[in-house]
């Protein structure tokens, strides 16, 4: 029990590749140590650890069917009139960690308050061991996904100089569309080259809408929390700080 137990631990650690375990565990605690050294606790700790899950689990975790299936009309014009006659057994796909994307902007506001700017070599860490976990092209949009985000809250920084509560929420109300459909796109994109998936098994409506209300729910927590700290006089409403980003 206790070996089938370690050997799962071991799995699970070393992605399946249990020669690089002594590798892995001191890259983890160089991790840690550097986090600490920069400010970081629990939280940068959670968030270096989550992004890679989340970039792993659109490579390996499979969707659920969140409607369906249902019957397509070979005509979409005339579905209320003629009968629909092809089948569509997959009906509405989810992945299921969607759900929880929205998340990862809190857990960022918590590592921004512990680390200040080093949040952007947290996020970098995370990225690297995304590379060791996760499908590369997954890992390449994942990164994009986070400098589109940023790139949209310097803009509106720069140019409009609003409060940083506002800037949050203005600048993932925009960039979550965009950032969304490049991870979305590179997780497709990845099944399609290390699985030979369809094109449309991760890119799909559901996941993008999942995605995108998960993305701006957290992005309305982050803001509100910033909101109640610039009333309070303990947030500089217009300090140079990169908003939360929506990338995961």
């Amino acid at each position: 029990m206790i070996a089938e137990f370690w050997d799962t631990f071991v799995a699970i650690l070393t992605n399946n590749r249990p020669a690089f375990l002594l590798p892995v565990l001191a890259g983890l605690a160089i991790s840690v140590g550097i986090l600490w050294r920069i400010g970081g606790r629990l939280w940068a700790i959670i968030y270096v650890m989550m992004i890679p899950f989340l970039n792993w689990s659109f490579g390996v975790v499979p969707n659920i069917q969140f409607v369906g299936p249902w019957v397509e009309p070979s005509d979409a014009m005339f579905s209320l009139i003629f009968p629909a006659d092809e089948p569509n057994l997959a009906g509405l796909m989810l992945h299921p960690l969607t759900l929880v994307t929205g998340l990862v902007f809190v857990i960022r506001d918590f590592v921004q308050r512990e680390m200040g700017q080093w949040v952007l070599l947290a996020m970098a860490m995370a990225l690297c061991w995304s590379m060791y976990y996760a499908w590369i092209v997954i890992v390449i949009a994942s990164g994009l996904a986070f400098f589109v985000s940023e790139f949209f809250d310097w803009l509106l920084f720069t140019f409009t100089k609003m409060k940083l509560s506002k800037r949050i929420l203005y600048s993932s109300a925009v960039a979550t569309p965009i950032d969304t459909t490049i991870f979305l796109y590179g997780a497709d994109l990845a099944k399609q080259m290390q699985l030979g998936a369809d094109p449309g098994n991760t890119l799909t409506l559901a996941n993008w809408i999942v995605f995108v209300i998960g993305k701006m729910i957290g992005a309305f927590v982050v803001s509100d929390m910033i909101r109640r700290r610039e009333d309070a006089g303990k947030t500089d409403p217009y300090e140079d700080l990169p908003a939360q980003s929506s990338m995961i």
